[in-house]
């Protein structure tokens, strides 16, 4: 009896063993996230839709059921937005593909200054370059000294870009997670990619 016990107790706390890392193949993008942080740590994705035109209109962020992700109480009432790794924008060529963008495991919290600004201008530059060529892109996460909420994501530290153009890499960028004090995304600009 004793033996039933001690595996009932068991089994629970196995079933929420919280993972560092899981690689995440969702089609359009890929994603090493971590369950520990409940943020991503790594985004590559290939933009696919330039010009696209799909409507998100009525989407929100959804979870998956295998996987701990952030959730909304995350951001809730404070500075921090539901920041897309992979564009929604880049993937807007049909709804399916837009909604794929929507989930928690391809959203990092982000300053909501940083996400609506420079950041999203950096995107449309993405977008830009793809109308001209081939771009893939490579979001590195950073969690140096990262704060916890107390609803359990990790508050990222701030995001390395890579950006590939024709098969080259072509420039990368650093942005700490916070309200930029540089006024062009090009500011940003590190002298040399690691």
């Amino acid at each position: 009896m004793r033996k039933i016990l001690f595996l009932l107790l068991l089994i629970p706390t196995l079933s929420f063993a919280q993972r560092e890392k899981v690689r995440i193949d969702a089609g359009i993008y890929t994603v090493m996230y971590s369950e520990v942080l409940q943020q991503p740590l790594s985004v590559q994705y290939k933009v696919l839709c330039p010009d696209g035109s799909a409507s998100r209109k009525g989407m929100d962020f959804y979870k998956n059921d295998s996987i701990i992700t952030s959730d909304n109480a995350d951001y809730k009432s404070n500075v921090w937005d539901k920041g897309h790794m992979a564009p929604a924008a880049d993937f807007n060529c049909t709804k399916e593909m837009l909604r794929q963008t929507f989930s928690y495991l391809n959203c990092a919290l982000q300053h909501q200054d940083l996400n609506r600004g420079l950041w999203r201008l950096l995107e449309a530059y993405e977008r830009d370059l793809a109308n001209e060529g081939e771009v893939f892109v490579t979001i590195k996460v950073h969690y140096e000294n990262a704060e916890v909420l107390p609803t359990g994501a990790t508050v990222p530290s701030g995001f390395t870009k890579k950006i590939f153009y024709n098969g080259e890499l072509l420039e990368c960028y650093y942005f700490p997670n916070s309200k930029p004090d540089k006024k062009s995304f090009k500011d940003y600009k590190l002298s040399s990619c690691e």
